[in-house]
């Protein structure tokens, strides 16, 4: 493994703590089945497909998880370079323009700075993930009828950190030799929300023309 990678799965270089699946669940099987089929180099788009006899909000929610750690990482090796004074509003380029909106601080969408925006959109994720009436982690345990409407709003949302750190940081991903590893994680992501369609194509659209 190349340094830079090395220091792309640094954990003191994760951007929050990483979200473990408990050995023995049904959730761990369901991740170590997705990561073997990764790490037996399939094709990213066979990889996503629901495997037979699963159901797929598990399969959903794993890799929600999953995501969620890996774009954490992502994010957190460019951190330091993703400062107020860098990135004074969360964007994705000149053409698209991202605003915080939850339910308690910011009730309208509000413009902030990147860093302001990547802290509280990864704290919002967290708190979606760890909770079990959203994501239950007990087998058998229904998933709630918000389960999917959540997912997208995580998803879309995460979506915008690969937007941002491609547009304004793909230098800095380049210097470190990272840019396989993003490009890859990247590709997973977009194939996945494409096979369940969990995101909107509209909101797809910054990194269509310039995907890398």
């Amino acid at each position: 493994m190349s340094h830079a990678l090395k220091q792309v799965f640094n954990k003191d270089k994760t951007f929050r703590p990483k979200r473990k699946f408990e050995p023995g669940t049904q959730r761990f099987e369901l991740h170590k089945k997705a990561q073997a089929s990764l790490n037996a180099g399939l094709d990213l788009k066979v990889a996503v497909q629901l495997p037979p006899g699963e159901e797929q909000n598990d399969w959903v929610a794993v890799h929600v998880v999953d995501f969620f750690n890996r774009i954490n990482l992502i994010y957190g090796t460019i951190s330091d370079y993703c400062t107020e004074q860098s990135c004074p509003v969360m964007s994705g380029g000149p053409k698209y323009e991202y605003r915080w909106q939850d339910e308690h601080k910011y009730r309208k969408p509000t413009a902030l700075s990147a860093p302001q925006y990547m802290n509280l959109l990864m704290d919002w994720i967290e708190v979606q993930i760890n909770n079990e009436d959203i994501f239950p982690t007990n087998v058998g345990t229904p998933f709630p009828k918000n389960f999917l409407p959540v997912v997208k709003k995580i998803l879309s949302r995460l979506f915008r950190v690969f937007v941002h750190v491609y547009i304004h940081h793909f230098d800095r991903i380049t210097q470190m030799g990272s840019e396989a590893h993003v490009n890859t994680c990247y590709k997973h992501f977009y194939y996945f929300v494409k096979e369940f369609n969990l995101i909107d194509t509209k909101e797809l659209e910054p990194l269509v023309s310039g995907a890398h």
